[in-house]
């Protein structure tokens, strides 16, 4: 199946993102010398997204209204990119390098959207609507495109990119998940997602656990045997890092399981290698590495009052990678 993405000039974007709640006061940073055990979000900001880019800059993005946070995960200070727009929720997102564009996945009401929003200026470059969409998840970013997950409908979308620039062409594919990936008929299906060095796309499947690789240009799936371990249920946000993956778990309020990865004549298999863990964490959602450290976002999901709770995002471990010895 495919659709052609509506692109929204910056202009008619701008109008789209009118401000609905008052801007937040800036975070101050804490003291350069200090090793930050947390950095906070504002009050009743209900982040889910988390991704990095300059200069341990983070971005993070918020469910409630579809605003987004930015700040250092140095020195913990933090403001206001994008203000909120009534109706809006964004979940999934990542940064490009080349455009300096923050990609972020999520809805206008029940349209399902993809928002490319420069990360300096918080203006929305292109504003892309995806036709047969229920719930856009995560999404990451390759060079010649966009891959977004939908947790309701086994397909992924690809929004394609001009290489040089980061761009979108302004076409819009879907692929259908098919092979080992189970169907989604209750709750949510494929909802995080990264990419292999040559290309192969992984996801997780928050109902039926597991880990899987999909082919970018059929959507055949295969199931990633994982050795030893807790298993990989509940899975929400994936970060890579070499052969290192990082499975946030959205079932447990405390737990990222680190797998090493690695591929043989029978294809790809994982090793469950450590349980990171903190005092800190409450329901994490995404996570994302910066400077040897995990960084994870608490989304907090049923906190008892999510308009007024605190939202933090935590380190995991410095220097996380030494603590995973390799096979």
């Amino acid at each position: 199946m495919i659709g052609t993405a509506l692109l929204a000039s910056p202009a008619l974007a701008g109008g789209l993102s009118a401000a609905t709640t008052s801007t937040p006061a800036p975070v101050k940073a804490a003291s350069a010398r200090k090793a930050l055990s947390t950095v906070g979000l504002p009050t009743g900001f209900r982040p889910e997204g988390i991704t990095s880019g300059p200069r341990r800059t983070f971005f993070a993005g918020s469910v409630a209204d579809g605003r987004i946070w930015t700040g250092s995960l140095k020195t913990g200070a933090g403001q206001q990119l994008t203000a909120g727009v009534s109706g809006r929720s964004l979940r999934g997102l990542q940064w490009d390098q080349r455009s300096h564009l923050l990609w972020a996945a999520g809805q206008d009401g029940s349209q399902g959207i993809v928002l490319a929003v420069d990360a300096t200026s918080g203006a929305v470059e292109h504003r892309i609507e995806v036709p047969g969409s229920v719930f856009l998840n995560d999404l990451v970013i390759e060079p010649n495109a966009v891959w977004v997950t939908d947790s309701r409908v086994d397909r992924l979308t690809r929004i394609d990119l001009r290489p040089a620039t980061g761009h979108p062409t302004g076409q819009t594919n879907f692929i259908t998940l098919k092979g080992a990936w189970p169907a989604t008929t209750t709750g949510n299906g494929a909802n995080g997602i990264d990419t292999l060095w040559d290309g192969t796309l992984l996801l997780n499947n928050s109902t039926h656990g597991g880990i899987y690789t999909v082919d970018p240009h059929t959507g055949e799936t295969k199931n990633i045997l994982v050795k030893r371990g807790p298993g990989i249920t509940g899975g929400d946000g994936l970060e890579r890092k070499g052969h290192t993956l990082f499975v946030v778990r959205g079932n447990s309020s405390n737990a990222v399981e680190a797998l090493k990865l690695h591929h043989n004549r029978n294809g790809w298999r994982a090793t469950w290698r450590k349980t990171l863990t903190s005092p800190q964490l409450d329901v994490p959602s995404t996570a994302t590495f910066v400077n040897h450290t995990l960084w994870a976002v608490n989304a907090r999901f049923g906190v008892a009052d999510p308009a007024t709770a605190s939202y933090q995002v935590v380190p995991l471990g410095k220097k996380v990678m030494s603590g995973i010895a390799p096979l």
